[in-house]
């Protein structure tokens, strides 16, 4: 099923649009049971997706298949109001605060934001809540009528034999790759450095240096140092845990002492409290290792290397053994984030390690690499290259999950075509002159 437009994006970016570039007077371009759809809808849509290079085919073809999402969503809209399907005032708010949040984040400020689109903060909240709600509505009928979808390995056998040989897609090569981590020990002389600098710091801020300018100036958070450290409304559960103990319990314009999390070392002003929401600002330094010590880590993957050549210790021996990462109970494979398996398309690959498994042979093992661990600190590893695929075109022994998703894909097309075909014969449906040459995806009962 093709992918349908997020009504999120469609609302949030209209409110640029309409405030910046929409001089034109809008019109009602379809009607869908009680709900409406205006040409300010369709061209935000087809100005975000143009500003963002998604333009595939024409500009009335896309306007088009714009048109047929929007007719979807208020169609399912106008079910979700027979199906007295209803979603909570406070459900919806505190989706709108986190929305809210993560604008204010990107854009640096709340009046930032309020410029930005031109609009009070009640007049976003307005917009982004009705969206919201609508979009939510939408969801739930959709998983509704797709709750049952299910497929037996005959459907997905007798899918691939009915397709046809161009429409076999081509497979791209896939790595499994294991590592084998060594980081480098941080000492209590290192650390007790790092928080003297912070402390530092907390006092310069207490004398009367402001907080932005020093973190503009030194915090290690590359994402809020060029906003003078400020992260943002975020609520529990957001933060590292120590972090989020010593925020929430801050009082506007405190400074907190010294907090060391997974990251680093950190020192956080508080901005501004919104119920179970804060807004606050911080200065992050991490332990940077020393390069004797991380030489010291590169030797002793190199001595481990060379047991593992010299068929003392396989490299599975070797990493449950000596590897610092968690992943050491697995062997050390790596987990595919996008897919949850442990096969890799080479552009999902990290790039220093696309690198080196390009010049290596299925169970080579590399020299010892650079990394940065998931907490952002210096480490080195070695890659074993456990498998590679070649490019192929699909079949049901090798792709058989790749294939199993496209088939109940087409099934829930198939769901979704019948569903509009009986929805739509029940439900008004008209569409104005400029849009009844479209070439829809599903059949539509539109009125003449």
């Amino acid at each position: 099923m093709r992918c349908f437009f997020s009504l999120i994006f469609v609302a949030f970016f209209s409110l640029t649009l309409k405030a910046q570039e929409m001089q034109t007077i809008d019109r009602i371009v379809a009607v869908v049971g009680q709900n409406i759809i205006l040409q300010s809808d369709i061209e935000a849509q087809y100005l975000q997706y143009r500003l963002q290079g998604g333009i595939k085919g024409s500009a009335s073809t896309i306007r088009c298949e714009i048109l047929e999402d929007l007719m979807f969503q208020k169609l399912m809209l106008n079910q979700a109001e027979m199906d007295s399907i209803t979603v909570t005032d406070e459900q919806i708010n505190s989706e709108v605060d986190r929305m809210i949040s993560y604008f204010i984040s990107q854009l640096g400020s709340q009046e930032n934001l309020e410029k930005y689109y031109n609009k009070t903060m009640p007049e976003i909240r307005e917009e982004l809540f009705r969206v919201r709600k609508e979009q939510n509505l939408v969801e739930q009928v959709q998983q509704n009528i797709l709750a049952n979808v299910e497929i037996t390995p005959s459907e997905v056998k007798r899918y691939y034999q009915n397709m046809s040989k161009d429409s076999i897609p081509m497979v791209n090569s896939k790595y499994e790759i294991a590592h084998l981590v060594k980081k480098p020990p941080i000492t209590l002389d290192q650390k007790l450095e790092v928080k003297d600098r912070l402390y530092k710091m907390r006092k310069r801020i207490l004398d009367g240096e402001r907080f932005s300018t020093l973190a503009l100036l030194y915090s290690e958070d590359p994402g809020s140092a060029k906003k003078g450290g400020e992260l943002g409304f975020h609520g529990k559960g957001e933060f590292a845990p120590e972090f989020e103990a010593a925020a929430f319990n801050l009082r506007d314009g405190e400074i907190s002492e010294v907090v060391e999390t997974e990251y680093g070392f950190h020192i956080i002003q508080m901005i501004e409290r919104k119920g179970d929401y804060v807004n606050v600002r911080h200065i992050l330094l991490t332990v940077k290792v020393d390069l004797e010590t991380l030489q010291t880590a590169y030797d002793e993957l190199d001595s481990i290397a060379q047991l593992i050549h010299s068929d003392s210790l396989t490299f599975d021996e070797a990493v449950r053994r000596f590897s610092d990462e968690k992943d050491r109970i697995n062997g050390g494979i790596l987990v595919n984030p996008m897919t949850g398996g442990t096969l890799f398309d080479a552009s999902e690959l990290d790039q220093q390690i696309s690198v080196t498994v390009n010049k290596m042979k299925v169970g080579e093992i590399s020299a010892p690499v650079p990394m940065k661990t998931s907490d952002n600190k210096d480490a080195c590893r070695l890659i074993c290259l456990k498998k590679k695929t070649e490019p192929h075109k699909a079949n049901l022994k090798d792709d058989y999950t790749l294939i199993r998703d496209l088939a109940i894909q087409k099934k829930r097309e198939i769901m979704i075509d019948k569903w509009i075909e009986n929805k739509s014969g029940k439900a008004y449906i008209k569409i104005c002159d400029d849009f009844k040459d479209c070439d829809f995806n599903f059949n539509w009962n539109i009125v003449e």
